[in-house]
């Protein structure tokens, strides 16, 4: 591993490398806060992507693309005046101090649960309205569902047995079940929302990401699917002439491969 100043040094590099192109390259010069927005987006997920597959040389990769990112706006904001790199570290120091008392204050905590009611707390007492201000509106409903959740536990708002959530989860479906039997639309889309976010309020019970458990699945599901696809291509059948047996029949056996 590098030294402390070894990655100081790589870390000055990279500054150096984001002023020049800055100045000389045509597309660096050219970004904006909001040109680079969506490539932000991307390359978050592509690092998500990357720790879900474990791959530790990609989510080195990846952390690097995101360290640019910051470095970029950072640099586009110092060049109005607005804030700099400095600013952008110091103020995440401050915030990280400020919210961990049971680490540079005198606040006793018991364990994690505990850390996370008092970083919700403390966010009140810094202004916030809601404890619910800092879910970002833009965020996919799977995910925002699940820090809508975790922000109102932090607070005391939660159930206390996972049982009950799973009581809940089965009234929910009950409940979609009548509105689907009864034909009505639109009570039929907000039954199913309901079961969804009392599903994921399960997971968060029992230790589960919502998120990661259902990318799991999409990957699975993906790769069991080629799967029969370059089955059915060496038999030279098209998959849409193939009968549901037929498919199922290589199905279980990408079963037994993924």
């Amino acid at each position: 591993m590098n030294s402390r100043a070894a990655q100081l040094a790589e870390f000055e590099r990279l500054l150096d490398i984001m002023d020049e192109l800055r100045k000389k390259c045509p597309w660096d010069r050219k970004q904006t806060f909001q040109s680079l927005r969506h490539l932000t987006i991307e390359e978050t997920y592509e690092l998500g992507d990357a720790i879900l597959d474990n791959n530790l040389e990609e989510i080195k990769k990846e952390l690097g693309d995101l360290l640019l990112h910051i470095i970029f706006y950072a640099k586009i904001g110092s060049e109005t005046n607005a804030f700099d790199l400095g600013d952008v570290a110091r103020e995440i120091s401050d915030k990280l101090i400020h919210r961990h008392p049971h680490i540079y204050g005198d606040v006793s905590v018991g364990d994690e649960e505990d850390v996370k009611r008092n970083w919700e707390q403390l966010k009140l007492k810094e202004g916030k309205k809601s404890v619910l201000e800092g879910v970002p509106k833009s965020l996919p409903a799977l995910v925002k569902a699940n820090r809508i959740q975790d922000k109102v536990a932090g607070v005391g708002f939660d159930w206390e047995e996972p049982h009950q959530v799973f009581d809940k989860v089965l009234e929910e479906m009950k409940e979609l079940a009548v509105e689907i039997e009864a034909g009505r639309t639109d009570a039929i889309e907000a039954e199913f929302g309901d079961v969804l976010f009392s599903l994921i309020n399960y997971a968060r019970f029992i230790k589960v990401n919502p998120e990661n458990a259902l990318e799991r699945t999409n990957k699975k599901f993906i790769k069991r699917f080629q799967y029969l696809e370059k089955a059915a291509e060496k038999l030279g059948k098209p998959l849409n002439t193939m009968s549901l047996e037929e498919m199922d029949v290589f199905w279980e056996e990408a079963k037994t491969k993924a």
